[in-house]
């Protein structure tokens, strides 16, 4: 199983690369991806990271308040979206 985490208030200049390699020290790293914009194509300053289970609440304590990019991100477990 995998969970996935948010990851907010990260840098304009993020990509779903640095966002991977930011968290792959702390456990097993499936996917990740930012979010942006529609119209603009513009980070919309936030993304997630999917994770091995095992991995996921470690990485949630080393990551968040963590220093990415000169951004002080905020983790957590990511909520199910309301349809």
């Amino acid at each position: 199983m995998a969970k996935t985490l948010y990851v907010g208030n990260l840098a304009w200049s993020a990509t779903d690369t640095t966002l991977a390699d930011a968290f792959r020290p702390h456990g097993a790293v499936i996917s990740s991806r930012i979010i942006t914009d529609k119209e603009t194509g513009r980070s919309r300053g936030f993304g997630f990271v999917e994770v091995e289970d095992a991995d996921a609440d470690k990485m949630v304590e080393a990551m968040n308040g963590a220093q990415v990019d000169g951004r002080q991100i905020v983790v957590n477990e990511a909520k199910p979206r309301q349809g």
